[in-house]
């Protein structure tokens, strides 16, 4: 059986260590889609009020939110002070239970560029001062990053591992429509090929099971998302969680989640599609709470897994 290339090995091969990703939270971002710029409510599968950071001495923010053209940031110390507690507080437990030893800083919650410069530029820089640092890997819109930021992760990027990770979720206008995204497939293709061309390091996520998509749809997707230049790929099921519009859409009978058969058949095909090149970040996702609604397989990872690998297997692959 042949291990499918992932984002764990990538790193191994090129540090010689174990290298992981520190999630970090910071209050005070939001996306364009969340706040009016673009769209009111966020993506229709979005629990918005599901991020939040508290950090225990520095607590969230409250109704303190950042976008482009904010003029001044009176939080920028308490936003490096959340940083700094979040890494060391995460990092130390990554080294105690996982034995890792040096780590990625990743933007992980809402729109990690969509916010001045000087703050971006503050951040970053503080996240790579930390011990034992490598790189960054940040989460953003591809409609919420300017030229000036995009050249500031290239200059960092000659001495330090950067990533930019991009929702690409369908190449369908109109799915993109349906979900509330507020940007179309042209938008991300743009910013993924500019970040390609500034040398960075591009993951793309996929979500298989979006409202009206087929099989042949989802598949597209993954094959434009390739030929993009994408240097490594997060999968994921759509599933439905409560206090959301896709919740409202699912209890009416407007939306039908996913099968896991079906996600399996288009997970195993776009996996033999894509470039050798190319890592895998993400199978699969899901939630073990009560806030899932639906479908029910989402809710054990480890079975997920397993079903995934048993899917793999006719084909010699294993993850």
């Amino acid at each position: 059986m042949k291990q499918i290339y992932t984002y764990g090995n990538y790193l191994k091969e090129k540090f010689n260590s174990k290298v992981y990703k520190v999630g970090i939270n910071i209050s005070g971002f939001t996306c364009p889609n969340i706040d009016g710029t673009v769209a009111k409510g966020g993506c229709t599968f979005c629990q918005n009020d599901s991020f939040s950071a508290s950090t225990g001495e520095v607590q969230e923010l409250k109704g303190f939110h950042l976008n482009l053209d904010s003029k001044e940031n009176p939080f920028l110390d308490k936003q490096l002070l959340q940083l700094t507690q979040q890494f060391e507080s995460i990092s130390a437990r990554q080294a105690r239970e996982y034995g890792a030893q040096k780590f990625l800083v990743y933007f992980q919650s809402f729109t990690n560029t969509y916010a001045p410069f000087e703050t971006l530029k503050a951040l970053y820089d503080k996240a790579l001062s930390f011990e034992n640092v490598v790189g960054l890997s940040i989460g953003t819109r591809s409609d919420s990053i300017t030229e000036e930021t995009l050249s500031y992760l290239s200059e960092l990027n000659k001495d330090k591992e950067i990533w930019i990770e991009f929702g690409i979720q369908s190449i369908y206008d109109e799915t993109l429509e349906k979900i509330n995204r507020g940007h179309d497939s042209a938008n991300v293709k743009e910013w993924i090929i500019k970040s390609k061309d500034a040398g960075l390091n591009v993951c793309g996520h996929l979500i298989f099971g979006l409202p009206g998509e087929t099989k042949e749809m989802m598949i597209d997707t993954a094959k434009e998302a390739y030929k993009w230049g994408i240097d490594s790929v997060k999968y994921h099921p759509l599933y439905v969680v409560r206090r959301t519009a896709l919740a409202n859409e699912f209890t009416s009978g407007k939306f039908t989640p996913i099968s896991e058969e079906e996600y399996l058949n288009v997970l195993i095909k776009t996996i033999q599609l894509k470039p050798e090149n190319v890592s895998v970040q993400r199978v699969t996702a899901g939630i073990d709470d009560d806030s899932l609604l639906s479908p029910a397989w989402c809710k054990n990872k480890n079975t997920q897994i397993k079903n995934i690998n048993k899917a793999l297997k006719p084909i010699g692959l294993k993850y």
